[in-house]
């Protein structure tokens, strides 16, 4: 769905009809200021991006950090969350695009903690939560309950972009990824036995264990059955274009089809997505392949912007400010349910399982920072539950804070841990490569001084032979620690990282001189879509060794 229409969506537009002539011209106003709000919206973010890059921060808190500068009044309509876009259409793609890059050899070697924090992880933290809220703010418990489940919800996108900066052990990072995966699918089943609760004004455990067990067990064959047929379309087609509609129907459909059936519709996307990653794209060609992962990371990227940055914008700074004590306690509430949930039930892990390291529990504890799902499970509340309004004002706050505070302090946190020690043999690779940079480098401004006539020959000749013998030194040094690695029979270590590297940038930049060659007509295309193919998947290898 295109942006613009999203928008209108968001908006919730309610015309009044006057006159004919005002009938005609009332929608092309109207599309305008939504196309000017969201160009402005869009150069926001360009920015955001840029400052973020240069103070290392995470995108996703300045994008908050801009949208509580943007006066919501200045915005046509009074664009913000809308619960049901969040749930029915940015849901599904964010959960989707994780799972078809979610390499099923890792899940499968992390299955055991994964499962353990997002089903009986969930439910502890999310009892301890609430009763603590129960008792410090006097709530009611069907209230209590509810915030304590939405509270349970961890946004993945400040941890994972904090792991992009700070180097983290691959396994730590598939555990974070994996449990978010199917965290997401707890909690909305959890609320939805408690909103039926709620609606019925009766409670029965073995009813309740039933619907968790029919939304989970039949949410996963519902996946299955949609993914195992979107494979077969995939051998049927291959088309880069006709593969992103077919995969965008599924992640959307199957969501949907599994609200209709009653059965969790995010663990249906969550397995449609894994059998479509793990086994669909195999029956493509490795350009199919390379467009479709293209789309999806752009797809959740531009979901990801719009979210954080209508969460800022969602969020009035005067509310915020006289709620801040309010979700301090929310915070401490639910970081003190996280850790009863994460420290017993890992330690247990270790009876039947790889132990997991106790720095990397800190992380799983820290790192459970809140997002925008969090806020749209808030509106979308009955209005029927009690305090519904405050309820609402603090998940908003909560949020913010903790995306703010905990999400700022994280990759402080995580280096202090110094959770990925970088080898000897690394760091001798990139002192190596510190010599070859830098020598280059003042090689090259030599030729330009010599040339411009700023420097005489002979002193060219000096200088240009000292560095020289300084990049042969690191050339024979790193040909000597390549060879070795290769004689001892082990491939796999930090040189073979450093030359996928070197690979992944050749592989790139052969593909943009092809490409410029077909376009320009020097080449036919059919002779360079098959060298370009042939490239293609030998960086799809190179993705998937890393």
């Amino acid at each position: 769905m295109p942006f613009v229409e999203l928008l209108v969506l968001l908006a919730d537009v309610n015309t009044t009809r006057l006159d004919p002539l005002h009938e005609l011209l009332a929608p092309q106003s109207h599309v305008t200021a939504l196309v000017n709000t969201l160009i402005v919206l869009l150069l926001v973010a360009t920015v955001v991006a840029l400052v973020s890059r240069r103070l290392r921060t995470p995108y996703v808190i300045g994008l908050v950090l801009a949208g509580l500068v943007i006066p919501q009044e200045s915005l046509p309509e009074n664009i913000g969350l809308n619960p049901e876009i969040i749930l029915n259409l940015f849901l599904p793609i964010l959960i989707f695009e994780a799972a078809i890059n979610t390499d099923l050899s890792r899940l499968r070697s992390t299955i055991k903690p994964i499962f353990l924090l997002a089903g009986p992880g969930v439910v502890l933290s999310a009892a301890i939560t609430a009763t603590l809220l129960q008792f410090g703010l006097g709530l009611a418990w069907i209230t209590a309950c509810a915030i304590g489940v939405i509270l349970t919800i961890t946004d993945t996108v400040s941890v994972i972009v904090t792991f992009r900066n700070v180097p983290v052990p691959p396994r730590l990072a598939s555990i974070v990824e994996g449990e978010s995966l199917f965290n997401d699918g707890t909690a909305l089943v959890l609320l939805s036995v408690i909103t039926g609760i709620h609606v019925s004004g009766t409670f029965s455990l073995g009813q309740g264990i039933a619907e968790i067990f029919i939304a989970f067990v039949g949410g996963g064959i519902l996946g299955s059955g949609l993914g195992y047929l979107c494979v077969g379309l995939f051998q049927e087609l291959d088309d880069a274009l006709s593969n992103i509609l077919l995969t965008v129907a599924v992640s959307l459909g199957t969501f949907q089809v599994g609200q209709v059936l009653g059965v969790s519709g995010a663990i249906a996307v969550v397995t449609a997505g894994l059998v479509i990653g793990g086994l669909g794209f195999r029956q493509t060609s490795a350009s199919t392949r390379v467009t479709l992962l293209n789309f999806w990371e752009y797809a959740g990227f531009g979901v990801n912007t719009f979210i954080f940055l209508l969460v800022g914008i969602e969020v009035k700074p005067g509310i915020l400010w006289m709620t801040i004590p309010a979700a301090l306690l929310a915070i401490a509430a639910y970081q003190v349910g996280r850790i009863c949930a994460i420290y017993p039930l890992l330690y247990g892990l270790g009876f039947y399982d790889h132990p997991l390291p106790l720095k990397w529990q800190h992380v799983l504890i820290f790192g459970n920072v809140k997002g925008s799902l969090s806020m749209a499970l808030a509106l979308s509340l009955p209005a029927t539950l009690p305090d519904r309004s405050q309820v609402i004002t603090l998940v908003f706050s909560t949020v913010l804070v903790s995306l703010v505070v905990q999400g700022l302090s994280l990759p402080s946190l995580v280096k202090r841990l110094n959770l990925s020690r970088i080898s000897p043999i690394q760091k001798q690779i990139e002192s190596l490569q510190l010599n070859l940079i830098a020598a280059k480098a003042a090689q090259n401004e030599l030729g330009i001084l010599l040339a411009s006539g700023s420097l005489p020959k002979f002193l060219y000749e000096e200088l240009f032979a000292s560095y020289q013998s300084r990049v042969a030194s690191s050339e024979k040094d790193l040909r000597e620690m390549y060879n070795q690695r290769i004689i001892s029979g082990n491939e796999e270590g930090d040189e073979a990282k450093y030359l996928k590297g070197v690979y992944r940038r050749l592989y790139v930049a052969e593909k943009g001189a092809i490409n410029d060659a077909i376009r320009k007509g020097i080449l036919s295309e059919d002779i360079g879509r098959d060298y370009i193919n042939s490239l293609n998947e030998k960086l799809l290898v190179i993705k998937d060794d890393n």
